[in-house]
């Protein structure tokens, strides 16, 4: 009897969609947001530029080429937030531009209108003429996880229309000089030209607005910054309505709170907004917040730390009450402040100087402050740090040039101040100092 052998084979199939590898269907998110993100080209005419006119004469100088002026040219992304055609991006890409076009993903173009801009969160407001347009649904980035896996669309390098994915590596950065806008930091691979267009999370909902990269060769390295959703929103609806942004200002000068300060200061941990400065006649002044108060919540919101503060006040109209906790003596205190505008320009004050003499022996030495320091630091009141003397001194960061304000709770206006409050402290009590030590004011911790 013969035996056979049945070979069975067994076909498996895979499924081709993200499930296989626990990614997030990317596909259908793309399909779904892409058609409302669009390209933005924005053109400033060479006959206005002078420095573009300025280059074509140079060229006519030295090699003979006739001037033939030409626009300068730059590019970048934006979105759709409402059908009518209102468009969102970032500034920089429509800065200065005579004519910026729109590009929508199925190649119609338009002719676009800036409704407005505002330099502080880099934020642009255009509008086409257009109907039934597709949008991007709208989120939050306050709902943001670490680690949250989130996509952008974009032009990146002139590439329209690229997708890109990545998570979320944290929340409320600052970056530069936009004290004002709480960044979110994603892993998100955006270079030149993804400017303006939109992070947008799992639910097809926008975010933020991505903005700008750090990097060492002007490419993407990792490191991706985007203005949250809430404060573009907060800045657009004001560009709508008045075709200029309001902050509130509360009128301190702020500084983080180390662990020697928390301890000081009789803290549990570091936490919160040092304040190192109250300007005079502000609404922090009327509120009755004093240097040395540690702001930890307003209105209404955990202050974790010095960064956390401006976003938060600025997002608050003028002319707003709010609820301001502060940390003082051991205990938390709650006050109410009257928010003043951000454009207000108020100033700190000062008091009177006193006699010229100099202080040694805690490691350093002062002097009074001369005419000469006064005009240099803009500072009527203290002594001035003319030697130091310890390592630990320098270790602390205090240098020599430094204007010193205030020793723990008394304030210094001459050197006789600056002795009593030296004699005034225990012998392993740390001397904190309040000092004017390059644009701004600081505490300075030095452990003895």
């Amino acid at each position: 009897m013969k035996k056979y052998m049945i070979l069975v084979m067994l076909v498996i199939s895979y499924p081709s969609s993200a499930k296989t590898s626990g990614l997030p269907d990317f596909v259908e998110l793309a399909k779904q947001t892409g058609p409302a993100v669009v390209n933005i080209v924005a053109r400033d005419n060479a006959d206005n530029n002078p420095s573009t006119n300025q280059q074509n004469d140079e060229l006519f100088r030295f090699f003979g080429i006739p001037d033939q002026p030409r626009d300068r040219v730059s590019g970048g992304t934006g979105f759709i937030i409402a059908s009518d055609g209102l468009i969102l991006t970032n500034r920089h890409v429509i800065d200065g531009a005579d004519k910026i076009t729109v590009t929508l993903l199925d190649r119609r173009e338009f002719e676009a209108e800036l409704v407005g801009e505002d330099q502080a969160s880099d934020i642009a407001l255009l509008k086409i003429d257009g109907a039934n347009l597709p949008k991007l649904q709208l989120g939050s980035a306050e709902d943001l996880q670490i680690g949250e896996w989130v996509m952008a669309i974009g032009s990146p390098l002139s590439f329209e229309n690229s997708v890109t994915k990545g998570i979320v590596s944290a929340k409320g950065r600052q970056v530069g000089g936009q004290q004002y806008v709480p960044f979110i930091q994603s892993d998100v691979p955006i270079n030149r030209g993804n400017s303006g267009g939109p992070l947008i999370n799992l639910k097809g909902e926008v975010v933020g607005i991505n903005t700008l990269i750090y990097s060492n060769t002007g490419g993407y390295m990792g490191i991706s910054f985007s203005v949250p959703i809430d404060v573009a929103m907060n800045v657009a609806n004001q560009l709508q309505a008045n075709g200029s942004v309001s902050r509130g200002l509360l009128g301190v000068g702020i500084d983080d709170v180390n662990q020697a300060m928390a301890d000081y200061l009789g803290m549990d941990k570091p936490l919160g907004a040092l304040v190192n400065q109250v300007s005079e006649g502000s609404a922090a002044e009327k509120a009755g917040i004093q240097v040395g108060d540690v702001i930890v919540r307003f209105d209404g919101k955990s202050i974790k730390t010095r960064q956390s503060l401006p976003p938060v006040v600025g997002s608050v109209m003028p002319d707003t009450e709010v609820t301001v906790d502060v940390f003082r003596d051991g205990k938390t205190r709650q006050l109410v402040a009257k928010l003043d505008a951000l454009n207000d320009n108020l100033q700190a004050s000062s008091g009177n100087n006193g006699t010229n003499e100099i202080q040694a022996g805690i490691g350093f030495s002062v002097s009074m402050l001369s005419e000469q320091d006064k005009e240099r630091t803009g500072e009527t009141a203290g002594v001035i740090v003319t030697d130091i003397t310890e390592k630990d001194v320098e270790r602390a960061n205090l240098r020599v040039g430094a204007v010193i304000k205030r020793i723990g709770k008394k304030d210094i206006r001459n050197l006789t101040d600056f002795s009593e409050a030296i004699e005034s402290l225990k012998p392993d009590e740390p001397l904190v100092l309040l000092v004017r030590q390059g644009p701004g004011n600081t505490f300075i911790v030095i452990e003895r």
